[in-house]
């Protein structure tokens, strides 16, 4: 059974299992899309990368209605310190889940090999504020994560578009978890992430979260007070955001 119902502004859609999931969220993202092209000539998109996502880019990739050729695709985070072509570069989960599936309009991608890692950071900066985003595909982590916004880096009032960040201890041992590192000595310190604000100004957030693993990171979402120290608790402000959840990840959140 699927249900529903706000937090705030946010919307919560909890679906049975990871794979309704995504599929719930993937025809929310889909019927988007369309609105969106039919009043504007392009969509402007950022997606995640990370497990939490596969189910949901499958089945929208799956989906043979959206105008791909109308999508400019963005990636909200990178690690620094990877070597080109590493298999946990975002950057390459995002190229085998999704932009080498779907013939895109355009795929700016961040690049984390380069020497100046501020230069990058002003070029991402500078195409993600040509226009404005307009659908944002993202996800949840285990401390409360958005992109690589951990509560110490998190800042609602951030300046900046894309920063360079320190990764939390908890932010790097679900990486671990997620099977993408065999420990956490190998997961990089470093990253490039969009900042809250980046985020935020999206028109739409579609959020996957799926698994037991997130159950403790939903809960504090969706309670405790709306503060850098849990960053995912500012999508409560959003006025067009919707998280889907699966019966694991809602496990610790009282049914209405």
């Amino acid at each position: 059974m699927v249900y529903g119902f706000s937090v705030e502004q946010l919307r919560v859609v909890v679906a049975p299992d990871r794979n309704h999931l995504g599929k719930l969220a993937a025809e929310n993202v889909s019927r988007r899309i369309r609105e969106t092209l039919e009043v504007q000539p392009n969509v402007r998109m950022i997606f995640a990368a990370a497990p939490s996502q596969d189910e949901f880019l499958s089945a929208l990739c799956a989906d043979g209605t959206i105008g791909w050729n109308r999508i400019s695709a963005f990636h909200m985070d990178e690690y620094i310190g990877l070597s080109e072509g590493s298999p946990q570069l975002f950057g390459k989960y995002l190229e085998d889940h999704i932009f080498s599936k779907v013939s895109f309009k355009s795929v700016q991608e961040i690049n984390s090999q380069t020497e100046d890692i501020e230069a990058e950071c002003e070029r991402y900066s500078r195409l993600l504020t040509e226009k404005p985003i307009d659908i944002v595909c993202m996800g949840i982590g285990e401390n409360g994560h958005i992109a690589f916004n951990d509560p110490p880096v998190a800042d609602f009032r951030d300046g900046k578009v894309v920063k360079v960040v320190e990764l939390d201890k908890l932010c790097r041992m679900q990486q671990v978890n997620d099977g993408c590192f065999a420990s956490i000595e190998d997961v990089p310190v470093r990253a490039i992430t969009l900042t809250v604000p980046t985020l935020m100004a999206a028109g739409h957030l579609a959020i996957a979260v799926p698994g037991i693993r997130k159950a403790e990171a939903v809960r504090r979402s969706l309670s405790e007070k709306i503060d850098e120290s849990c960053p995912a608790t500012i999508l409560r402000t959003h006025p067009d955001a919707i998280l889907f959840l699966d019966r694991d990840s809602a496990s610790k959140i009282r049914k209405p």
